[in-house]
């Protein structure tokens, strides 16, 4: 007999249809993803496509969970740009990143009130921002999506119907342009009471104060280029002793009911009190030997709501003191018809005070003129600062020659510079004569709002984008 070596037997050699079985799975791994990556790239548009691949990725990306995912597009057609803002919530009504930001925010220059003769352009002028609107959207959603152009004090400014004429040439361009959801009463002149509403809920929303009880919420003073807002919540008490206005006269007093709680919100808008709308105001009170609020060296008009004023510095320059005597005149603060124990300017209630306007946040041109004023670090989204911070800055501008401006104040534009003590002491004025805050009180400068993990505008857009979803 053999003896057994105790080896196995030598392999027998596979075949190659044994080969191609046992490598079924690896080779499953590789085509797969070839034959998709091949389908995606026949199914994208060519180069030649007037549809980048960065806007072909926005507007056919699946969104998770459709039935619980909003957007919003909201026009701020202001007296000094227009912009827009994208937002996108979720069913808890929080935001939700488009792309790497918590909306889309463009802007440019100039705003609607700048093409009074021109309605036609004025709508065209949006054309460039509805379209950016347009590609962070994705296509499903553009029909539902609601969209609102609301234009502030610079059409309300408008004389006879050009504000109408604007308007109607912008609803016309939406309903031919875009498949966003446009109802036709959402292109309109928001009032002053809409705005400052707005805008108080925007900046307590991004803050987490909206479901709190009054005394935690901030108050928020608004100054645009033609009207400044003040809102701030107060008591039930408070709000019953609010004085009765004439009919047709928008309340001192707005109830709105906020996750969960409801609030009576003391908010005024004070037209023509704006930061452009203040300076005709004040070269209209200054004679024909110049304007002590103007920088020494400059002669020339100042155009707004389509009326050209006058505008030089007086001989001697710009004196601190003399623009503070315009700008208290300017603001009719002395005005015999206030018959409330607390008023501001023009003889308006002032709300009463109390715990809702304790902690107050000023926005737009304040941050802005601060900021290129030098006593603001621009960089920042919020800044601390005080009333008297205003009057310092204007101290040293209104002693700045015009020729010197130019290097000392980079960050101001050629078209303001001029201008620059009056609109420092007119802020001012405004906070401490005119709403009767202290002069030392703490106020915080607040451009932008950090929400989790991103910054978000401290604007009034965002309110109406809560309020356009919520209705929806």
């Amino acid at each position: 007999m053999l003896k057994r070596s105790g080896r196995p037997p030598p392999p027998t050699p596979e075949s190659l249809t044994d080969k191609i079985y046992h490598l079924r799975g690896a080779f499953l791994m590789v085509a797969v993803p070839l034959l998709l990556v091949t389908l995606v790239l026949y199914a994208m548009p060519s180069a030649s496509s007037s549809e980048s691949v960065e806007d072909y990725a926005l507007t056919h990306r699946k969104v998770g969970n459709e039935r619980s995912t909003s957007f919003a597009v909201i026009f701020d057609a202001g007296s000094s740009g227009s912009r827009v803002h994208v937002f996108r919530f979720d069913r808890n009504l929080d935001l939700v990143h488009i792309g790497k930001d918590l909306e889309l925010f463009v802007q440019i220059k100039p705003g609607l009130s700048a093409y009074a003769q021109n309605p036609r352009q004025a709508a065209e002028s949006l054309i460039s921002l509805l379209d950016k609107a347009e590609s962070v959207v994705p296509r499903e959603f553009r029909p539902k999506t609601p969209v609102r152009v609301g234009a502030t004090a610079g059409l309300r400014a408008l004389e006879g119907d050009a504000s109408g004429r604007i308007l109607q040439a912008v609803r016309d361009l939406l309903k031919q342009r875009s498949t966003l959801k446009s109802e036709p009463d959402a292109v309109t002149v928001l009032d002053g009471t809409q705005e400052g509403a707005f805008q108080w809920v925007t900046i307590n929303y991004l803050l987490g104060k909206l479901g709190k009880d009054f005394s935690e919420t901030v108050g928020v003073v608004d100054l645009g280029g033609g009207s400044v807002q003040m809102a701030y919540a107060i008591s039930e008490t408070d709000a019953a002793k609010a004085p009765k206005l004439s009919v047709g006269e928008d309340p001192y007093v707005k109830e709105m009911f906020l996750r969960g709680r409801k609030y009576y919100l003391y908010v005024h808008s004070y037209l023509g009190y704006g930061l452009l709308a203040a300076r005709a105001k004040i070269l209209e009170v200054s004679d024909d030997s110049g304007n002590p609020c103007i920088l020494n060296g400059f002669n020339g008009s100042y155009i707004y709501g389509g009326k050209s004023v006058k505008a030089s510095s007086a001989p001697s320059g710009a004196s601190l003191n003399e623009c503070k005597n315009i700008a208290f005149q300017a603001l009719k603060v002395n005005e015999s018809k206030c018959t409330h124990m607390k008023c501001t300017f023009g003889g308006i209630w002032n709300g009463g005070g109390g715990d809702g306007q304790k902690n107050l946040f000023v926005a737009s041109f304040f941050f802005d003129r601060a900021a290129e004023a030098g006593f603001a670090n621009p960089n920042l989204p919020v800044v601390k600062v005080r009333p008297v911070d205003f009057e310092a800055a204007a101290k040293q501008a209104c002693k700045t020659k015009l020729e010197d401006a130019k290097s000392t104040y980079q960050r101001v534009e050629e078209g303001n510079l001029p201008y620059l003590c009056m609109d420092l002491l007119y802020q001012y004025t405004l906070l401490v004569v005119g709403f009767g805050l202290d002069p030392w009180q703490q106020i915080t400068l607040v451009k932008k709002v950090k929400y989790h993990d991103a910054f978000v505008e401290a604007a009034w857009p965002l309110g109406s984008a809560i309020e356009a979803v919520s209705s929806t």
